[in-house]
């Protein structure tokens, strides 16, 4: 099992001239822990899981990805997930090839339905119903695909979104790797089946994430996909993994390394993640060990 970092919180001690210098050094101590994944948030306001009002520092996701891949170069970077809703999917798509090109071809679209109706309405950005969501969701990761398709610079004409061309230049160094996010059976994972190279779910307890990864399986019966062709990545958040429980929690992996997860992704959430990251890093090698 690997171990990645997902950093929300940028209430950075030293305040807002800290915060570069912090995040440079987050990617340095990402990359030296051995840890795989290193995201960040797509929002603008903060959100309440984090246990910090929405007028708490939020930085936007795609620039801070742009200034990590300046300060690492080996850890793959996305965000844990971009919200369909925020930006149009052809100038998405050319966001992560950006990502991609700048980073010597580390980046991972991770991509959902959006859900935060408070920052929609706040920055004015259209908050469709739920369904209609899922629908924007299935044509952006269609047009991801033709836009990284060099052989296919035609137009796309979904119910949604209409683009005449595709055109998508340079291509990525790497077609970057789709991450989709979210645990709904009839939907988020069928997507995940279809078109996704690994999903993320919720590590509320083993038996749940096993019934999670058996619905994800018959959705690839369905669709004619090797469901070993996707990662499974999970985020143990009940409780919040901790430097000072470190060993708990790797004791805790060891049920999900036997159902095949790949990736446990954690959270500092102090003003500190450099330091919080430094903590967390003897548990990379102890993952390995469980498979």
């Amino acid at each position: 099992m690997e171990l990645g970092f997902h950093v929300p919180v940028f209430d950075i001690e030293g305040g807002t001239t800290a915060i570069a210098d912090e995040l440079a050094r987050v990617g340095e101590a990402a990359e030296a822990s051995g840890a795989t994944w290193l995201s960040f948030m797509d929002h603008f306001f903060q959100i309440e899981p984090t246990g910090l009002p929405a007028e708490s520092n939020m930085l936007e996701g795609y620039t801070t990805l742009g200034f990590l891949a300046a300060h690492t170069s080996r850890i793959d970077l996305g965000l844990l997930v971009t919200g369909v809703t925020y930006r149009h999917p052809g100038l998405l798509a050319k966001i992560v090839t950006t990502v991609d090109v700048l980073s010597g071809g580390r980046a991972w679209l991770g991509i959902g339905a959006a859900w935060f109706e408070r920052e929609h309405l706040g920055l004015g950005v259209p908050y469709p119903a739920l369904a209609e969501r899922f629908e924007r969701l299935e044509e952006a990761l269609q047009i991801s695909a033709q836009m990284w398709d060099p052989q296919n610079n035609g137009p796309y004409e979904g119910k949604h979104y209409q683009l005449a061309e595709t055109l998508c230049s340079p291509q990525p160094i790497n077609r970057p790797r789709v991450l989709i996010g979210g645990s709904g059976e009839r939907k988020t994972l069928r997507l995940v089946a279809k078109y996704g190279d690994a999903c993320n779910l919720f590590a509320t307890s083993p038996d749940d994430v096993a019934h999670k990864i058996d619905v994800l399986r018959r959705h690839c019966d369905d669709v004619g996909r090797d469901f070993g062709d996707i990662r499974v990545t999970i985020l143990p958040n009940n409780p919040r993994p901790e430097p000072d429980t470190r060993d708990e929690f790797v004791r805790s992996m060891a049920e999900y390394a036997k159902l095949g997860v790949h990736a446990a992704i954690v959270t500092p959430t102090t003003g500190t993640p450099a330091a919080w990251i430094d903590g967390m890093a003897p548990a990379v090698p102890r993952l390995a060990e469980l498979g």
